[in-house]
């Protein structure tokens, strides 16, 4: 199969998800993967259906593709090792390796078992010589060249001793984070809600962790909030709300409470489910060398204070294709496997 035609089928797929909407048998399948993990709401699900479906057009695949020699080698099989935190979060995953001329051998997580076999179904419709280049399995894996495994730090240390002996990509915990200046408009506080309490802010790119400047005035922070209120609906977002504040009061943090949010005063970045922490800054140069130092535990840097690598308010949830996870450029990797 050439690149051509990979290219081909995963813009047909594009195009099936830009209009999944209207898919009789989308709609069945939408709803049991939310029937098997309540945090996948219909909604975020359609999220990332969209998402994928504008990622994936011609010109973003070509754009995407034209700095890497990708020639037709033997194929290597590649093992993914999905994390199922966020529907389809292993796709840009199974992308890559297909892309590239290789075969996936996908382990699905629990929690996001049925998306991803549906999106494969539809590719192998449009190019039916997927079929020898796609498998799932929920045994024990093997007959596999690669691994690419993405999970927790502890299950990074498993994987590393199981796999450790295989050319490796191993993803580890990371979190996002937002830089506020105390200048930002209306508008990006409302984006960067959407960066914080997208998927419930189960994914690594969700912003986790806000840095302010000392003095800063809360109002206009939470005021952006506030369009996300309708999240405390979500009868398993409120139990984390509830139980979360019940653990801090009764510690008696401080904390600052909007009625569907937390605010906590900490140095960490992986918060809690309902819980976004903030640290204070003394200046810029100060929050520059935080972030150096903690760069192994950040995925996104969320701001518009004219820092390294940081992207805009309200684009942590919607990466390009050559955005990739923990900085790994899986393509570039894969390539040079043959």
């Amino acid at each position: 199969m050439q690149l051509k035609q990979r290219i081909n089928a995963f813009t047909a797929l594009g195009k099936f998800l830009r209009e999944i909407e209207i898919e009789a048998k989308a709609e069945k399948i939408l709803r049991k993967a939310e029937a098997e993990n309540g945090w996948f709401t219909q909604e975020n699900i359609n999220f990332a259906l969209k998402s994928w479906g504008e990622a994936l057009s011609e010109k973003n695949l070509k754009q995407w593709l034209s700095k890497y020699k990708i020639e037709d080698p033997i194929p290597k099989t590649v093992a993914i090792i999905m994390a199922g935190n966020i529907p389809l979060v292993g796709f840009h995953d199974f992308l890559s390796v297909l892309i590239t001329g290789n075969k996936v051998l996908a382990k699905l997580s629990s929690n996001d078992k049925t998306l991803l076999p549906f999106l494969a179904d539809y590719l192998i419709s449009v190019e039916p010589e997927f079929e020898n280049y796609i498998e799932f399995t929920e045994g024990r894996l093997e007959s596999f060249d690669v691994v690419i495994a993405t999970g927790s730090n502890n299950t990074a240390r498993y994987f590393e001793y199981y796999f450790g002996k295989y050319p490796n990509i191993i993803r580890k915990n990371r979190n996002s984070v937002a830089v506020l200046t105390g200048n930002e408009s209306e508008e990006e506080l409302k984006s960067l809600a959407d960066d914080i309490f997208r998927y419930f802010g189960l994914g690594c790119r969700n912003v986790s962790k806000i840095f302010i400047p000392e003095n800063y005035d809360f109002e206009p922070f939470f005021k952006g909030m506030f369009s996300w209120k309708e999240i405390i609906h979500n009868h398993k977002y409120i139990n984390n709300y509830d139980y979360n504040k019940a653990v801090y009061l009764m510690d008696s943090f401080p904390l600052l409470d909007n009625e569907f949010m937390l605010l906590k005063e900490d140095t960490g970045f992986s918060s809690p489910i309902s819980v976004v922490f903030y640290e204070k800054y003394t200046s810029k140069y100060a929050v520059k060398k935080r972030l150096e130092a903690e760069a192994e535990n950040i995925q996104c840097l969320v701001t518009k204070a004219g820092l390294p690598n940081e992207i805009p308010f309200g684009k942590s949830q919607n990466p390009e294709l050559w955005d990739y996870a923990d900085g790994v450029d899986t393509v570039d990797f894969l390539l040079k496997l043959h």
